[in-house]
């Protein structure tokens, strides 16, 4: 077996580890800096905004480490992998948090918690973290591509099974790791890489954990790797590899992860989203208040017929009577039905619209009932996020409305000022006042300017 094996170095996550050894602040394009920092002040506003929710006090006060780490929001301070892991949870867990147009998966949540964390925990500089989130983005944007779509078809999440590796990378590069120790980690994370799709039967909470524990595995995988831990270096490409067991029905595309490295950064692709909701469900939404708009009543609307994506259907049309009535306020964020009708009452799909009690109000149900779905098989998804509505009325008409692309995403990005906007909203959400929030967002935005990480601090309640 070993006579098949590359050589020393030769391996694919050898390869990229020596890439991210390399890697310097200074090598960042403006660019990119930029969304590095736009998902900074995303990320914190989102931990703010979860920071009441039960399944937040439950990770809190159930993780079974202290330690001098930050979770935000949270007075109780963790070892590393713990506040990693709330943070991770609280980023994602209202499913406002970034995403990647092309190969869809969350980036931030995994990676940005995992490189705070290492730098909190370690003493070590904002810059040194800034890079650590830089590299995490850049690494789970290029994973992602290299076997598009397949990791779910195999039943799993990609947040948490991509996730770690990108969390390893993040938080490897924000403790200087070398190349040998590098691609140890990424040998160590594609072990304890995890995570199912279950949670989409009922909206179990599950989903949530997904990039926190991500984040913890990719931190714990960094710091044990420091020690010379002997991990499989043919973790990407060998013969029992990380996409051999996660997308056993692909053909992976390592191109992703060895071409255009320093000068291609995926991650400058990552979208924001202005809707608390499945990123593919926006640009339905945008239609359904644009029909709204018009003035037709929902009374008058007899059906709505959405030509959509094949890859869409499992996890946001099927089983559509479930969709039509999702069980929970937080199942109603992966339905396209309800999240379409409660965008025509509301002209929003934000926080307050997947309250449990919202998504039980029988005159959003009723609408949401009328809502249903044909494969267009000229969709361009997952290239592009696209809506299209077809109404027929009570009276006999026939409207159609179309929403080319996602708002948020690289055709019609989010400016600052909206993000920083929104994070200000999140952070109210989550019951700070202005000042304060907007000292967070200017925390976030500043990080690599920070000497240190014990700023952050001030933000734990």
């Amino acid at each position: 077996m070993t006579a098949t094996l590359p050589p020393s170095g030769g391996a694919l996550a050898e390869t990229y580890a020596a890439w991210l050894s390399g890697l310097d602040i200074a090598a960042l394009p403006q660019s990119f800096r930029r969304v590095v920092s736009l998902d900074l002040i995303d990320a914190t506003g989102l931990c703010i905004a979860a920071r009441g929710e039960p399944y937040m006090a439950q990770i809190v006060h159930g993780w079974d480490s202290d330690g001098p780490c930050t979770a935000l929001g949270h007075a109780r301070r963790l070892d590393a992998a713990g506040a990693a892991a709330a943070n991770g949870m609280a980023i994602h867990g209202e499913d406002f948090d970034d995403t990647l147009e092309g190969a869809p998966i969350r980036v931030g949540a995994m990676t940005i918690p995992a490189a705070l964390a290492a730098a909190e925990r370690f003493g070590l500089s904002g810059e040194r973290a800034f890079l650590g989130v830089a590299a995490g983005l850049e690494t789970v944007c290029r994973l992602n591509h290299i076997a598009p779509g397949a990791i779910h078809r195999a039943g799993f999440h990609p947040v948490g099974v991509i996730g770690a590796l990108g969390a390893a990378a993040a938080a490897g590069v924000t403790l200087g790791l070398d190349a040998r120790q590098q691609a140890s980690a990424f040998g160590l994370a594609g072990s304890m890489a995890s995570g199912i799709l279950e949670y989409l039967s009922e909206g179990a909470w599950t989903k949530r954990l997904h990039p926190g524990w991500a984040a913890q595995s990719g931190l714990r995988a960094a710091v044990l790797a420091r020690t010379g831990f002997f991990a499989p270096r043919t973790v990407l490409d060998g013969p029992h590899g990380f996409f051999h067991a996660f997308a056993p029905t692909a053909t992976p595309d390592f191109r992703h992860l060895a071409e255009g490295l320093g000068q291609d950064w995926y991650a400058e692709r990552i979208a924001f989203k202005p809707y608390a909701c499945g990123t593919m469900i926006h640009p339905y939404v945008d239609c359904m208040i644009r029909l709204a708009a018009t003035g037709i009543r929902a009374d008058q609307i007899r059906s709505i017929t959405c030509p959509t994506g094949e890859g869409l259907v499992h996890r946001l049309w099927e089983p559509l009577a479930g969709k039509h009535r999702p069980p929970s306020g937080y199942a109603a964020k992966f339905s396209m039905p309800y999240c379409m009708a409660v965008g025509f009452f509301d002209g929003d799909a934000g926080l307050s619209q997947f309250t449990d009690a919202r998504a039980a109000d029988p005159e959003v149900l009723a609408l949401a009932e009328k809502i249903s779905y044909v494969i267009d098989p000229e969709n361009e998804y997952p290239r592009n996020y696209s809506g299209h509505i077809r109404v027929e009325t009570t009276d006999g008409r026939r409207i159609a409305l179309d929403q080319p692309h996602m708002r948020g995403g690289v055709r019609d990005p989010l400016t600052e000022d909206e993000i920083r906007a929104k994070a200000l909203a999140n952070c109210r959400h989550g019951g700070w006042p202005d000042d304060r929030a907007e000292r967070l967002t200017d925390w976030a935005a500043d990080l690599a300017r920070h000497p240190d990480l014990s700023g952050l601090a001030a933000f734990a309640t």
